[in-house]
């Protein structure tokens, strides 16, 4: 391997990503939220979707658990929930940030978009292991604009 992981890191940079927070609160649980911009929409019939989480998450034993979760598309409006659910230790949900939605999973409130998923399968995936949910719910905003990822930092769409 000609390259370090920093290296890999830098380059995977490149590559312009949405921002979501993933929402659960699986048995023995409180409600929680956690930042990720790893999902990616893996098939319509059936719906699936999919994200990683890292092993070493301090979120990991929740999602060893979870028998559902909730993908919130946040928007340019969200950064600072996004900033907040990126750091470990500080995940609990604050009450007037979420309803409770079709599947009784907590769901974001101003997202533009959010699915509520069942959990379909795990898979191993290196230092993660991927989640794919089976799409039960929906809800989809009118209008807002993206929280964009790149190179490191937060972007807007022009």
């Amino acid at each position: 391997m000609s390259f370090d992981s920093l290296q890999l890191r830098n380059a995977l940079g490149r590559f312009a990503t949405g921002v979501c927070v993933i929402t659960a609160s699986p048995e023995g649980h409180a409600p929680f939220g956690m930042t990720v911009n790893s999902f990616s929409s893996l098939s319509l019939t059936p719906p699936l979707v999919l994200w990683s989480l890292q092993k070493n998450s301090d979120t990991m034993e929740a999602f060893r658990v979870a028998r559902q979760y909730c993908v919130n598309i946040l928007s340019q409006e969200q950064k600072a929930l996004s900033g907040r659910y990126a750091k470990k230790g500080d995940h609990a949900l604050r009450a007037e940030e979420f309803t409770i939605g079709e599947s009784g999973l907590p769901v974001l409130r101003h997202s533009l978009a959010s699915f509520e998923c069942d959990m379909d399968a795990r898979h191993d995936g290196g230092d993660h292991i991927i989640l794919v949910g089976r799409v039960t719910h929906m809800t989809v905003a009118t209008g807002g604009r993206p929280l964009v990822f790149y190179e490191g930092g937060y972007r807007e769409l022009v």
